[in-house]
């Protein structure tokens, strides 16, 4: 691996570690990722799919997750709805859809994923308990209701501008509820 896809790796990694930290994630926690390999690369997204370079940036934060139990949702891209990839026991019960992404048709990410999950299935949606974003890949709409935003050490992997967020349960009561502090 060059120096390059080594530091972005690095950087995918350190990434993923704070927000396992910050968002409090457990086993069987969910984390959405999306991620531009153009934008990392310091193209435009959409324009210059990066298998190399997705391969890099998986290889920063799937053992990250995997060592904690916590599962990867990789989002594609738009030209396949930025539908979800993702290990079938994260979602047991779930309706699967019919696609395999390729570079170009569900980006570089969402494939390198498909191609190393072991029992991989392809979503309309999910709703993840954190994500990251690489690129502008905007995967809010895969985050549980109320996403926070998190800020990491970190604001770009690569060239691409990174954001995160993890999740919290909807407060509801009003002015006489009493919250649990564990899950602000």
């Amino acid at each position: 691996m060059d120096n390059e896809l080594e530091k972005i790796k690095n950087q995918a990694r350190q990434a993923t570690l704070e927000l396992c930290e910050i968002a409090k994630l457990k086993s069987g926690d969910i984390m959405v990722v999306g991620c531009s390999s153009s934008e990392v690369s310091g193209g435009v997204i959409g324009k210059n799919s990066s298998l190399e370079t997705a391969q890099a940036v998986f290889d920063g934060i799937y053992p990250v997750l995997e060592e904690r139990g916590i599962f990867l949702a990789a989002q594609c891209c738009e030209h396949l709805n930025r539908a979800i990839i993702v290990e079938k026991d994260a979602v047991p019960f779930c309706e699967p859809v019919n696609v395999v992404p390729q570079p170009k048709a569900g980006g570089s990410f969402g494939t390198t994923a498909y191609r190393t999950f072991k029992n991989p299935v392809a979503l309309e949606e999910i709703k993840a308990d954190a994500g990251l974003d690489i690129g502008g890949t905007l995967i809010g709409m895969h985050l549980k209701k109320v996403a926070v935003p998190v800020r990491l050490t970190l604001d770009h992997i690569g060239s691409a501008i990174l954001l995160a967020a993890r999740t919290r349960p909807k407060f509801i009561g009003g002015c006489r509820a009493v919250y649990d502090e564990n899950n602000l």
